[in-house]
């Protein structure tokens, strides 16, 4: 089965514009409204990334604990945890 960008062009579902967003959620995956968090939109899986990058902290201070990469409405992965793994 084909996902993302591949399976719109197939289907004639592409609108020749594809948007990045990260879905933020709490750590039992309850999806945060814009409200608590403003929502950015990215125009590359890579900017995306980059953006994430540079924000965890604030975010997870925000009261997200976890985050999901979605290109439109399709999920590309996650949920990744925004906290730092134990050190062990």
């Amino acid at each position: 089965m084909e996902h993302g960008l591949l399976a719109r062009v197939k289907t004639g579902a592409y609108t020749g514009r594809v948007t990045w967003t990260w879905r933020y959620e709490t750590a039992d995956g309850t999806t945060l409204s814009a409200k608590a968090v403003a929502q950015e939109t990215f125009p590359s899986q890579s900017e995306a990334e980059s953006w994430l990058g540079e924000r965890w902290r604030t975010l997870l201070a925000a009261g997200v604990d976890q985050v999901t990469l979605l290109e439109d409405s399709q999920v590309m992965y996650g949920p990744m945890s925004l906290h730092p793994a134990d050190a062990d």
